[in-house]
């Protein structure tokens, strides 16, 4: 007997429910082809036809480099809770400044909406707060949209994260923790997880010097700094000077379970990301060069170093005029006997 639409709709609320428990993304298994999709449907819901996976619009927060946003399937989920890590405690400047980075690209879409940061009092003492200033400047944040949580214990600080996600008035929660405490286990990142889902806002998890372990969220990136290189001029790198700010990014976990490493440039000025490419890890100039000259056998030699020699002596350019052969009854130096006694 056929199943009626109200029992299969009562399975489809039923996988959602599972899904958002276990913290991964609800499937609709041979659905019927343009049948609607409910209205508390969760915003990152992926529909699975046929084996082919269909994301819906606007569920993911692209990061802007094709080949990273192809490997995440799309980029990073807006409704999720996505890990962002740094293996050693020295990564943790790296880490904040690429999840400043992504609340900069958030910023961008939800106008007025103010991104909050939570912390330890042991976090910040560490690695410090984030430069209003340079907030401005590098990023476009202006600092009444970047509030911060400082809570004296990690139990505060995770109570304090679950209550900001699922409020729909942030546009973002990031929470930073170091290493891998007991507290934050799969139980405490389903939580969070769910209630991303709920309130449709992303929460990042930064964490410093941590080893990868079971959690709920579907995407996690480790990130590193890159070594940065010279500023671009008209007339080509600038010796001595500090490009723009550079990140490594690898894929520890995502829904496409594709490995992948990619460095990151942040681009200040225009607030996106550019991929770092080519022999010298920057894109190659897509500017054809000259072709060579035609009608000439073997192409010019390449320049050397230039020295700079003494003017000659009016008595050495006499002995170069002559074929440097000394005067008769004069021996050269070198072959004069060495003084004995």
């Amino acid at each position: 007997m056929a199943i009626s639409a109200v029992a299969r709709e009562t399975v489809f609320a039923l996988r959602r429910q599972i899904a958002k428990i276990e913290g991964t993304l609800p499937e609709r298994l041979q659905a019927p082809a343009g049948a609607p999709l409910d209205a508390d449907a969760s915003p990152d819901l992926t529909i699975v036809r046929r084996g082919l996976a269909a994301a819906l619009p606007d569920a993911f927060l692209p990061v802007g480099v094709d080949p990273l946003d192809a490997a995440l399937s799309g980029g990073l989920p807006k409704a999720a809770l996505s890990e962002i890590h740094g293996l050693e405690t020295r990564d943790a400047g790296a880490v904040a400044g690429f999840a400043l980075s992504l609340a900069s690209l958030i910023l961008k879409q939800a106008q007025g909406l103010p991104v909050l940061w939570i912390g330890t009092a042991e976090i910040f003492r560490e690695a410090g707060f984030p430069y209003a200033r340079g907030l401005q400047a590098s990023f476009g944040i202006e600092p009444e949209q970047l509030l911060f949580s400082e809570a004296p214990k990690l139990v505060d600080a995770l109570w304090v994260a679950e209550e900001a996600a699922r409020m729909t008035a942030l546009a973002a929660v990031i929470l930073e923790i170091r290493g891998n405490p007991q507290r934050l286990d799969l139980t405490a990142t389903r939580r969070l997880h769910a209630r991303a889902q709920s309130a449709g806002r992303p929460v990042f998890l930064l964490r410093q010097a941590a080893e990868p372990e079971p959690t709920a969220a579907p995407v996690r990136l480790i990130v590193s700094p890159a070594p940065a290189v010279p500023r671009e001029t008209v007339a080509g790198p600038l010796a001595g000077s500090i490009g723009r700010p550079a990140f490594t990014i690898s894929i520890g976990k995502s829904r496409t379970a594709l490995p992948g490493q990619f460095t990151l440039e942040w681009n200040p000025d225009e607030r996106v990301f550019d991929e770092r490419r080519g022999e010298e890890g920057r894109a190659k100039n897509p500017v054809p060069v000259v072709s060579l000259s035609g009608g000439r056998k073997d192409p010019a030699a390449a320049s050397g170093a230039v020295l700079a020699f003494p003017a000659p002596r009016s008595s050495d350019a006499i002995s170069s005029a002559t074929g440097d052969q000394p005067p008769p009854g004069q021996r050269a130096a070198h072959l004069s006997p060495r003084r004995a006694g």
